[in-house]
């Protein structure tokens, strides 16, 4: 049994969708952000950082990952599954994994808080945020004319990138233009597992729509609470 400690985020879908896909057992526990409990010493003794997502995996001596990238590589690594074991081909699938770790989460992130969350519009950070967002769908629009999935088979790789890129429209980004990006979303969405890995836990918005101001406003004012206390809501 696995324990996870979680949010209704990207990065805790991440997560959630990878072992909703891998079949494997897990308690979903999911902290309270407004409460802090991500700064508490118990969560901390499992992720120092005091982010989520963490695991911990019961069945190997209670062992604790933190980052959600440690933790897809680990999972995949613990059942075979969502990514290949020669070089070349584990290779693909982590250039992918990072390409989202290092820039897809963190661009979209600073989008995120600049164009939703601040409480002052500061139109030069929205524009290189969501510009420098936009680059990198077209990165991945570029790879998928040619590709079904990103790494080969479907793997953690299409997991990681897959669970930000569908909150583009939070983000202010239009994929339109992008017909490859589009067809590997849909086709994605439309897995069970990946649709069951959403439901834990679902998310107070749907940061899929942008199509109820109220509600968007109402939400990004919880969420810049969140990023005042210095953890994003995504």
């Amino acid at each position: 049994m696995i324990d996870l400690y979680t949010a209704a985020t990207p990065n805790g879908h991440k997560v959630s969708i990878a072992l909703e896909e891998l079949a494997l057992p897990y308690t979903l526990k999911v902290l309270d952000f407004a409460k802090n409990e991500q700064k508490q010493p118990a969560f901390l003794a499992i992720n120092p950082n005091g982010r989520i997502p963490a695991i911990v995996d019961r069945a190997e001596d209670d062992f604790a990952v933190f980052e959600s990238g440690a933790i897809l590589i680990y999972l995949a690594e613990k059942t075979g599954q969502l990514m290949p074991s020669d070089a070349k081909s584990r290779s693909r699938v982590l250039q992918w994994l990072m390409f989202q770790m290092g820039g897809i989460g963190p661009m979209m992130g600073q989008a995120n808080v600049f164009f939703r969350y601040f409480p002052e519009k500061i139109q030069p950070a929205i524009d290189r945020y969501q510009g420098e967002s936009k680059r990198l769908f077209r990165v991945l629009d570029a790879h998928l004319k040619d590709h079904e999935y990103l790494a080969g088979d479907y793997s953690i790789a299409d997991i990681a990138n897959w669970a930000w890129v569908r909150t583009h429209k939070w983000s202010g980004v239009a994929v339109e233009d992008l017909p490859h990006l589009q067809r590997w979303l849909d086709a994605i969405r439309q897995r069970p597992a990946v649709q069951r890995g959403l439901l834990a836990p679902p998310s107070e918005r749907d940061l899929t729509r942008d199509d109820n101001e109220e509600a968007a406003r109402k939400f990004s004012e919880a969420a810049r609470t969140m990023v005042e206390m210095g953890q994003s809501k995504t």
